[in-house]
């Protein structure tokens, strides 16, 4: 029997991708998570061989469960489920260890065949979201990110480089270098279209 968890901030899909998978002979839903930490203390709790796992969740994303996990060195298999095709989105959940990355408008049918593969050790991604991660490569450096992420959650320049052990002179020259990069006008643009493409 292959043991599930759901993780999905939206209360009708998550019932209803619990309902349908337990239809299905070979699985059971063990627990149903609404955001990223119930997810992971749930993962925690029931060992579950798989949790399905929406991208953008409350608290913390499926991204950052997903990392966590990897971290851990848990056995969980994560597949994670998106309507995003956000090309940063790809890259970022395959170096979080995923192995699974679908599109949410799937067939049940898909799905759980997907989750059978995965069981067997094979990686299911949605060609769909391959395809758009070719399109456009993050144009910013590991640290250019770094910055970028800590500037998204309130951080002064002062705080980033002390943080970084950098000098405040190298976080102005990766920030313009950043607004560059992105063609922003200022570091608020520069942080939405970021986000938005899933670079950071």
């Amino acid at each position: 029997m292959i043991r599930i968890v759901i993780a999905e901030d939206q209360r009708i899909l998550r019932g209803a991708l619990g309902a349908l998978l337990d239809f299905e002979e070979d699985m059971e839903v063990v627990g149903q998570a609404e955001n990223g930490e119930e997810a992971l203390m749930l993962i925690s709790q029931l060992k579950p061989d798989i949790c399905l796992m929406d991208i953008e969740m409350p608290l913390k994303s499926g991204l950052e469960v997903a990392a966590t996990l990897k971290q851990d060195g848990s056995s969980c298999k994560v597949v994670m489920l998106t309507t995003f095709a956000r090309p940063g989105y790809f890259e970022r959940a395959v170096k979080a260890g995923v192995h699974g990355y679908l599109l949410k408008d799937g067939s049940i049918d898909e799905l759980a065949e997907s989750i059978r593969r995965v069981m067997k050790g094979k990686h299911e991604f949605a060609p769909e979201l391959i395809i758009n991660t070719y399109h456009q490569d993050n144009p910013l450096t590991a640290r250019g990110q770094d910055i970028l992420k800590l500037a998204a959650e309130g951080k002064t320049s002062k705080e980033i480089s002390a943080q970084l052990f950098l000098s405040a002179g190298t976080v102005r020259n990766y920030m313009s270098e950043i607004l560059q990069k992105l063609e922003a006008k200022n570091k608020i643009e520069a942080i939405a279209t970021a986000e938005e493409k899933g670079w950071i």
